[in-house]
């Protein structure tokens, strides 16, 4: 092809969306956290539920693995988690999961039922919902207790309870034997 051709040209590229995970830092520069590319045509079939979302999900070009492939221009809607990675390091770690839902409409369709930008007016089709966060800062030096609460109760309140039942179990075994002795001889001389 040449500038002056005359012929009308039609290059197709393969529909591919990129998905990448940043923190947002407030004074520091934000952070990469991951990326996920996934071929519209060509992709994997997502995680149902969070824990079972990995990163062999995703094909790798260099082993060659094996995964279950589906077509958003076929299934027209798709639902559920995919693997968010980083390869830095050279290997696929996993950094993230993202829960998606994605729908494949026509323009009368678009027409039709129109959607707004994220969360903006009008929020429909779908409708999505504010993200549930939690009300505090994790700041710990600012809110503590919250912090203590949110993070550490939630992960390991049982460890904790545990901790202060055998303790207590160790108090009651150490005042029986500190004062067994001198209760057993009272009891024989006074006997």
């Amino acid at each position: 092809e040449h500038f002056w051709s005359l012929d009308e040209t039609v290059q197709h590229l393969q529909p591919n969306i990129v998905i990448q995970v940043w923190d947002n830092d407030k004074f520091s520069m934000d952070d990469f956290l991951g990326t996920v590319s996934l071929n519209l045509n060509a992709m994997p079939m997502p995680a149902k539920k969070a824990s079972s979302c990995k990163v062999s999900m995703l094909p790798d070009i260099t082993t060659g693995s094996e995964v279950k492939l589906v077509s958003l221009f076929e299934q027209k809607r798709l639902r559920g988690f995919w693997p968010v990675y980083n390869d830095d390091t050279g290997t696929r770690t996993l950094t993230g999961k993202v829960e998606m839902e994605m729908e494949l409409v026509s323009v009368e369709e678009a027409e039709e039922r129109p959607a707004g930008q994220g969360q903006e007016e009008p929020n429909m089709n779908p409708k999505l919902d504010p993200p549930k966060r939690p009300e505090t800062s994790f700041l710990w030096f600012t809110s503590p207790w919250k912090t203590m609460r949110y993070i550490i109760w939630r992960n390991y309140k049982w460890y904790f309870i545990g901790f202060l039942v055998l303790l207590l179990i160790l108090l009651l075994v150490f005042l029986f034997l500190y004062s067994f002795p001198g209760e057993v001889s009272q009891w024989i001389v006074n006997g």
